[in-house]
């Protein structure tokens, strides 16, 4: 009878434990780069044994490919909490702050642009960020396209897809922006958010043909 309350605890503390060392391993490789920032290192940070860790991810790949599901998990928290928001711009906006501020329960910037510059040389990792990509983008098209009663913008199926690619494009590019001009004036940024969401999220037709 005791089985089942322990089994449970015991899942409680693998999943706290792979989260301090995913928490330690983002933080090495942002601050060392992916190929200087070995299980060692990762292991220090985290106060493990590389034993240990390597109970949990049997590489440095594994971490890896688990912070990319653990952003897209994120993401789809994220997007469906657009479902009824009251101010969507204002939603964007806050998130480029949170990039700018390094918090941590957004995919930090700089580890962003690691990542894709590894991806280059990394196969695996280059699948599991293109499959992510299409998740993001498919669950931000569902949005788009879903009636407006229930929390969607109403968009053709058509129009959603390439105004969902589109969005992901500009949230990435506020990341990096975040990165690399925290400081930029902030009424502007804000005046140019809400410009492009609400272009991004109206009815107007586009001009541009989906392709086949």
């Amino acid at each position: 009878m005791n089985a089942r309350p322990c089994s449970a605890k015991q899942t409680e503390r693998a999943l706290a434990q792979s989260e301090r060392i995913l928490c330690a391993a983002q933080k090495c490789f942002i601050e060392h780069g992916f190929h200087a920032a070995g299980m060692a290192l990762i292991a220090e940070t985290a106060e493990m044994s590389p034993g240990l860790i390597y109970r949990y991810f049997p590489s440095k790949n594994a971490i890896i490919l688990a912070i990319v599901e653990r952003q897209l998990q994120n993401a789809r928290t994220d997007i469906r909490s657009l479902y009824h928001a009251p101010d969507i711009a204002a939603a964007a906006y806050d998130a480029f702050d949170c990039w700018r501020r390094s918090d941590p329960r957004l995919m930090n910037a700089a580890l962003f642009l690691e990542m894709s510059a590894e991806a280059s040389r990394n196969p695996e990792l280059a699948a599991a960020l293109a499959a992510s990509d299409a998740e993001i983008r498919k669950e931000v098209a569902q949005w788009l396209q879903a009636p407006v009663e229930a929390g969607g913008k109403g968009l053709p199926p058509q129009l959603a897809t390439m105004r969902g690619v589109a969005m992901q494009c500009f949230m990435e590019g506020l990341a990096i922006r975040a990165l690399r001009e925290p400081d930029i004036d902030h009424v502007t940024l804000q005046a140019a958010i809400k410009e492009f969401i609400d272009n991004l999220t109206s009815l107007t037709a586009s001009t541009a043909a989906p392709p086949a």
